[in-house]
């Protein structure tokens, strides 16, 4: 659950960009009303995983999200009459596209909510621009560092910082679920750079990639989840709920929404989601989950967003680069 920029930063599900060559795509009033979607599913997206890990064991949250988030998919494909990639290099890619940005991520976010609260998950997962652009310095030779982005990188490091509390010697924090969480905001920019690398000009739509990585993602947490926890012995109906939402919402219909917000008005303002993911997970903890929050959260939280802000800031000569690859550039920000 991230959103698009230089190193492409975006959530799992970012979308081909037009190229100059061809007309502008024409803006409506409406889109203002999906980016306000968009938010609300990825904010509260960390609350839901959550109450379902209160009921099912992380493994089994993880593939109920992909399962219906590829069947929203799946429907989408059919009714636009998509197809499938054919090349078997590109399932090759896909299978590892899908295991960074999707089946790893999403687990390792299902495993530290059961020991951390959902308001630092959703503030762990805004580092990813930052992860995103200290990899894009030394993988991607388009991205070059400017003090603005470096001093944005240093800035988001000093929020984290803020976050963790580490004057306190980082007392009361679970170490482990908070590590699952940087790992996890860490794993999409790694993806985004593999697939930048590995399956642009591929030939196939954004959205067949993108339905084919969910639906490849589904199989990997198809294969793991019996190994390491058993059937559940019932279906509780809240977890339930929150795991068919968290996919059918969060997993499925807001990947259709970043797919058009980006089509209409551009990565530049779609990526925009990024900074108000946080926030609405911080607001959701607090207010539906009761979740305590002292002033080092949401203070730290604006400094890491300020960060990530610095880090996609580009001068126009390197956006007019940018612009000029975008039509190379394939799908792929939960």
């Amino acid at each position: 659950m991230s959103a698009p920029s230089a190193p492409r930063t975006v959530h799992p599900s970012d979308t081909p960009v037009a190229t100059d060559s061809g007309p502008a795509p024409r803006r409506s009033t409406d889109w203002r009303l999906r980016f306000v979607a968009l938010s609300l599913i990825w904010g509260f997206s960390f609350l839901l995983i959550k109450v379902g890990t209160d009921g099912y064991a992380p493994f089994q949250v993880t593939f109920g999200r992909l399962l219906s988030g590829t069947a929203v998919l799946a429907a989408a494909m059919a009714v636009r009459r998509e197809r499938l990639p054919r090349s078997g290099r590109t399932w090759g890619h896909l299978f590892v596209a899908a295991f960074l940005l999707n089946a790893l991520p999403f687990s390792l976010f299902a495993y530290a909510e059961l020991t951390i609260p959902s308001t630092l998950a959703g503030i762990c997962n805004a580092t990813s621009p930052l992860w995103g652009m200290a990899l894009s310095l030394v993988a991607l030779s388009e991205d070059r560092p400017t003090r603005r982005r470096v001093a944005g990188l240093g800035l988001g490091f000093i929020g984290v910082l803020t976050v963790l509390g580490v004057w306190q010697g980082f007392s009361g924090l679970d170490f482990t679920g908070t590590a699952m969480a940087l790992l996890a905001s860490l794993s999409y920019p790694v993806g985004w750079i593999y697939v930048r690398r590995t399956l642009a000009g591929s030939g196939s739509s954004a959205l067949a990639l993108t339905g084919s990585q969910l639906f490849v993602a589904t199989l990997q947490l198809a294969l793991v989840t019996p190994l390491f926890t058993s059937a559940p012995d019932r279906f509780p109906l809240l977890p339930t709920l929150a795991v068919f939402t968290l996919g059918a919402l969060g997993t499925g219909l807001a990947v259709l929404l970043q797919y058009g917000l980006v089509e209409e008005v551009g990565p530049t303002t779609a990526q925009m989601v990024t900074y108000f993911i946080p926030v609405i997970a911080t607001a959701a903890g607090v207010a539906v989950l009761g979740e305590r929050l002292t002033w080092n959260t949401p203070v730290g939280a604006l400094v890491v967003l300020a960060g990530a802000a610095l880090t996609q800031s580009r001068t126009r000569t390197s956006a007019g680069t940018s612009r000029r690859v975008a039509g190379r550039r394939p799908f792929t920000r939960d």
